[in-house]
C-alpha cells in the first residue's frame, strides 16, 4: 500500500508562490532595463523644428448630416473668400507702405546717391545701396534710380555693381518685420523668425563672397559684358503688370508717386528738389514748339535765336485722396507709414487665424505632404529646384520679392512650410525680381538699353551666383543652420528680433557709410580689427565642438569670460527690468504664459535617474519625468 506524501496547504503554496515571484523578480535585472528605457524616451525628445500637426477638433465629416455639410461648406468659402480678400489688403498695404517710406526719404535717398566720390568705393557703394532700399522699401525702385543714373553717364556700371549687391540685401528686410507679429507663440515665432532670416543670411553670406571677388577680378561685370556685347538685344516692350492690375485701383485711389523725381534729384536736375513726390496730373502732354528766344548779355545783334521749347499740357487731375493736399511729403508718408503698418499687422493676424483654422485634419496633411515631401531617391534633389522654381514664378506674378517672402513667412510660423523648403522658395524670388527688371530694362531707349540691361543681368547673376555658393551642395546650405541657431536665441529672448533687425540692417549700414566718408584708412582700422575677432571667435567655436583636444585648456570652453561676454542672460534681466518699470501692472509681466517655461530665465533642472521609496516623492525642480520612472518607484 501506498503512503501519499503530505499535501501542502494553501498558505504553504502562496509563500512558496510569492518567493518564487521575488526570486524572479531579482534575477530580471530592472536596473539595466530602466537605464535603457530612460535613454529611448530621451531620445524620444520633440524637436523644436518638426513641424507641428494641426489636428482636427470638430465633427468628422461623416458624422454630419446634410444640413450640418451644407453648412460647413458654406462656412468653408467663407473663410476662403476672406482669406483672398485678406492677401489683397496684405499686398496693396505692402505697395502702400513702400510709397509712404519713398516719401519720408525718397529725397534723401536721392541725394545720397550724388555723392560719387564715395561711391567709388565698393564697401560704401554696398551700404548705400541697403540705406537706400530700406529708405524706399522697394528693391525695384532703388535699381531704377541706379539705372537712370548709368544712362545719364553719372555713374558707371563696375561702380554700380556693389550698390545692386546692397539693393539684394536691404529688400529682406520686410519679411523680417513681418515675422515680428507672430512674437506672441514662442513655437511659432522660431520658426516664422528662421524662415524669414534664412533670405537674410543667404544675402549676408553672397554679399561676403561675391563683393571681395568682384572688387579683385570684376566677375560681375566682365560676365554681363560679354553677354550684352553677344547678343544684338534690341528694345522691347515694358515688363506686364500682372499683380498691378488688380492691386492699382485701390492703392491710385489713396495715393500717386512720380518717381521720376528721384531720379531726377540723383541725376542732378535742380529743378526736381522743389517738386513734391506727389503726383497731381495724371495725364499730361508734351507740345514741342519753335520759338524766337532772346540772348542773354548779347554783345552783337542780333541778339535772338530760334529753338525748340518743350511744354507739358496737363489734361487730366488725378483722383487719390491727397491730390489737393496743403501737408508736405513728410507729413503724407508719416500718415501713409502709420495706416498701411496697421493694416499690415491686422491682415497678417487674420491671415494666421484663419489659416490655422481651415489646414487641420487631412487638408493640412494633404497640403503638408504636397509642399514638404521629395521626390523618390534618385531624383530627391531635383525637389529643391523645382521649389526655386515655383518662387520665381510666384514672385514674377507678384512682381514683388518682399511680397511673395512675407506672404510665406507666417505659413513657416504655423508649421505648414518647413524651413528646408522655405530655403529655396525664398532663393527663387530673389531670380524671379531679377526677370521683372531684366524686362523693363528691355524696354529702355537704344542709347541706353546696353547699361540698363547689363545692370539687370549684374542683379540675376549675383543670385544665381549665391545659388551656387551657399544650396547646390548640401553640406553648402550653411543659411540653414544660422537661421535655426538665431530662431532659438529669438524664441528664449523675443527682445532679440528687434536688436537684430536694428544692428544689421542699420546700425551696421550707417556706421559703415559714416567711416566711408572719413576715408578708406578710418574705415579699415576699425572694420579690419572686427572682422579678424570675428574670424578667431568663428574658428574657436568650430573647434571647440570638433577637435577640443587641439585647442588650448583655457580655449576649450568660454568660462573663462565673464557672464555679460558669452551669455544674453544679464542683458535680458536688462530689458525685463526696464519693461517691467515701464508697465503698469509690474507683477503681469513676471506670470510665465503656459509653454514658455522652455525658455525662462530660470532654468529647471534636468531630471536624473533617481528612484524612491515613496510613490509621492517628487522632484520640483524636475523639467519632466519619464514614465518608467514612475513605473519603478511603484
Amino acid at each position: 500500500m501506498k503512503t501519499m506524501a503530505p499535501r501542502p496547504n494553501s498558505l504553504e503554496q502562496h509563500t512558496d508562490a510569492l518567493n518564487g515571484q521575488k526570486h524572479k523578480s531579482v534575477y530580471m535585472a530592472p536596473a539595466v532595463s530602466t537605464v535603457a528605457l530612460i535613454q529611448a524616451d530621451l531620445d524620444r525628445e520633440e524637436d523644436p523644428w518638426d513641424l507641428p500637426e494641426l489636428q482636427d477638433t470638430g465633427v468628422k465629416w461623416r458624422d454630419l448630416d446634410s444640413k450640418g455639410k451644407g453648412k460647413r461648406v458654406c462656412i468653408s468659402v467663407l473663410k476662403l473668400v476672406a482669406l483672398l480678400g485678406l492677401l489683397y489688403l496684405f499686398v496693396c498695404s505692402l505697395d502702400i507702405l513702400s510709397q509712404g517710406f519713398q516719401l519720408v526719404g525718397g529725397k534723401a535717398a536721392g541725394d545720397i546717391f550724388q555723392d560719387n566720390e564715395v561711391l567709388s568705393n565698393p564697401l560704401a557703394g554696398l551700404v548705400i545701396g541697403v540705406l537706400v532700399t530700406l529708405l524706399v522699401q522697394s528693391s525695384s525702385t532703388s535699381s531704377s534710380i541706379v539705372v537712370s543714373m548709368v544712362s545719364s553717364g553719372l555713374l558707371q556700371v563696375s561702380t554700380a555693381v556693389p550698390i545692386i549687391m546692397g539693393t539684394n540685401i536691404g529688400t529682406s528686410v520686410t519679411n523680417t518685420v513681418v515675422a515680428m507679429t507672430q512674437a506672441g507663440d514662442r513655437s511659432k515665432f522660431r520658426r516664422a523668425f528662421a524662415g524669414a532670416t534664412v533670405h537674410d543670411f543667404f544675402n549676408w553670406l553672397s554679399v561676403l563672397v561675391l563683393l571681395p571677388l568682384e572688387a579683385a577680378t570684376g566677375y560681375l561685370y566682365r560676365l554681363t559684358e560679354l553677354i550684352v556685347r553677344s547678343f544684338n538685344i534690341e528694345s522691347g516692350d515694358n515688363a506686364p503688370a500682372l499683380l498691378n492690375v488688380i492691386t492699382d485701383p485701390l492703392t491710385h485711389s489713396i495715393i500717386e508717386l512720380d518717381e521720376s523725381v528721384i531720379s531726377g534729384i540723383a541725376t542732378g536736375d535742380p529743378e526736381a528738389k522743389n517738386k513734391s513726390l506727389i503726383k497731381t496730373w495724371c495725364s499730361t502732354m508734351k507740345n514741342t514748339t519753335l520759338q524766337n528766344v532772346t540772348i542773354v548779355n548779347c554783345t552783337s545783334a542780333p541778339c535772338w535765336e530760334w529753338k525748340n521749347v518743350t511744354e507739358i499740357i496737363n489734361i487730366q487731375k488725378c483722383h487719390h485722396i491727397f491730390v489737393d493736399t496743403n501737408l508736405a511729403d513728410l507729413a503724407v508718408g508719416l500718415i501713409l507709414l502709420a495706416m498701411s503698418l496697421v493694416v499690415l499687422c491686422g491682415c497678417l493676424i487674420f491671415i494666421v487665424k484663419l489659416l490655422n483654422s481651415m489646414l487641420k485634419g487631412q487638408v493640412a496633411s494633404v497640403i503638408k505632404k504636397i509642399i514638404n515631401t521629395d521626390f523618390p531617391f534618385p531624383f530627391s534633389w531635383v525637389t529643391g529646384y523645382l521649389a526655386i522654381m515655383v518662387g520665381a514664378g510666384m514672385t514674377f506674378i507678384v512682381q514683388s520679392s518682399s511680397v511673395f517672402t512675407s506672404a510665406i513667412t507666417p505659413l513657416v510660423g504655423i508649421g505648414v512650410i518647413s524651413i528646408e523648403r522655405a530655403y529655396p522658395l525664398s532663393l527663387g524670388s530673389n531670380i524671379g525680381t531679377t526677370t521683372t527688371a531684366i524686362l523693363a530694362a528691355m524696354a529702355s531707349p537704344g542709347e541706353t538699353l546696353t547699361n540698363s540691361l547689363q545692370i539687370a543681368l549684374v542683379h540675376l547673376f549675383f543670385n544665381v551666383s549665391g545659388i551656387l555658393l551657399w544650396y547646390v551642395l548640401p553640406f553648402m546650405r550653411v543659411p540653414i543652420v544660422l537661421a535655426k541657431a538665431l530662431g532659438n536665441v529669438t524664441a528664449s529672448y523675443r527682445w532679440f528680433a528687434i536688436f537684430y533687425i536694428l544692428f544689421c540692417f542699420f546700425f551696421i549700414p550707417l556706421l559703415v557709410f559714416g567711416l566711408s566718408l572719413a576715408g578708406l584708412p578710418a574705415l579699415l582700422g576699425v572694420l579690419l580689427p572686427v572682422a579678424l575677432l570675428l574670424l578667431f571667435i568663428i574658428v574657436v567655436n568650430f573647434m571647440q565642438s570638433r577637435w577640443p583636444h587641439c585647442l588650448p585648456h583655457c580655449l576649450r570652453t568660454w568660462e573663462f569670460l565673464p557672464l555679460w561676454a558669452r551669455s544674453l542672460e544679464p542683458y535680458d534681466r536688462m530689458v525685463t527690468a526696464c519693461a517691467g518699470r515701464c508697465c503698469c501692472c509690474c507683477k503681469c509681466c513676471q506670470v510665465i504664459a503656459p509653454g514658455d517655461e522652455e525658455a525662462g530665465p530660470a532654468e529647471k533642472k534636468p531630471c536624473g535617474v533617481e528612484m524612491h521609496d515613496e510613490p509621492a516623492i517628487s522632484n520640483e525642480n524636475c523639467t519632466s519625468t519619464p514614465v518608467i520612472l514612475k513605473v519603478t518607484a511603484l
